[in-house]
């Protein structure tokens, strides 16, 4: 498998295998390697988010918000907002220490990409 960049308005997506940090998450003025494991839970953490925010969405009013948050031994997730549009944020629990934020503008298509990257 090649290396695999992905980008769009915010963020950026990245996957290059046999290296030590095969995975990359950022946007535009900011990126953090990842390890497998880290971008694997990264990957799966958000998609369980996007899931279970979209089975809260009949329970929420319009106007509502909502914040969910998901974490692993590697790395934490949240999403806060509402259904449709919401912001993203994590934090690498790891050794080494990052955290990054992208905001409604841009989730909508990283989640895109995320479920679309071929990875592994």
């Amino acid at each position: 498998m090649d290396r695999q960049l992905k980008e769009g308005q915010g963020w950026r997506l990245g996957w290059q295998p046999n290296v030590a940090f095969p995975g990359l998450v950022g946007t535009n003025e900011w990126a953090v390697e990842l390890t497998t494991a880290e971008f694997a839970d990264f990957r799966r953490l958000l998609l369980q988010l996007v899931d279970s925010v979209e089975q809260l969405q009949d329970q929420l009013m319009a106007e509502e918000t909502i914040a969910c948050e998901a974490s692993s031994d590697l790395i934490w997730l949240e999403v806060q907002g509402y259904p449709h549009q919401f912001d993203l944020s994590f934090i690498l629990l790891s050794g080494r220490r990052a955290e990054g934020h992208w905001p409604a503008g841009s989730t909508s298509e990283l989640v895109s990409a995320v479920q679309t990257i071929e990875v592994f």
